[in-house]
């Protein structure tokens, strides 16, 4: 199952911080987010956060494509209308081309592939 890695920043603003952990808890993502992202071939997505900066983790299936997915949800009210109310918490990293958001990561080490 590949795994893919993306990072973004927050807002440098406890509130505002706290607030966008409150959308993320149990319940709170709308469910036709939660429907989109497992349609799409994402099998799992975490996402963990140290002071602003936020990293994002998916385990998705063979055939998962990222374009797919993000033509599949700009073409979709509901997910754009989601897209606007995270963008309030959320700022692209410093080196992020304009309309970039979640920026992927590239692998630089594992462990299963050391001697």
């Amino acid at each position: 199952m590949p795994r893919l890695c993306f990072a973004l920043d927050l807002v440098d603003d406890a509130a505002l911080i706290a607030e966008y952990e409150s959308w993320h808890a149990p319940g709170k993502v709308w469910p036709e987010i939660v429907a989109s992202i497992r349609q799409s071939g994402i099998r799992d997505m975490e996402i963990f956060r140290v002071a602003d900066r936020m990293f994002m983790v998916m385990d998705t299936t063979e055939d998962f494509s990222p374009e797919r997915k993000g033509a599949a949800d700009a073409a979709d009210p509901r997910v754009q209308a989601w897209e606007k109310l995270m963008w309030k918490f959320q700022k692209a990293l410093p080196h992020a081309k304009p309309g970039e958001k979640w920026l992927p990561a590239k692998r630089i080490f594992a462990l299963s592939e050391q001697p």
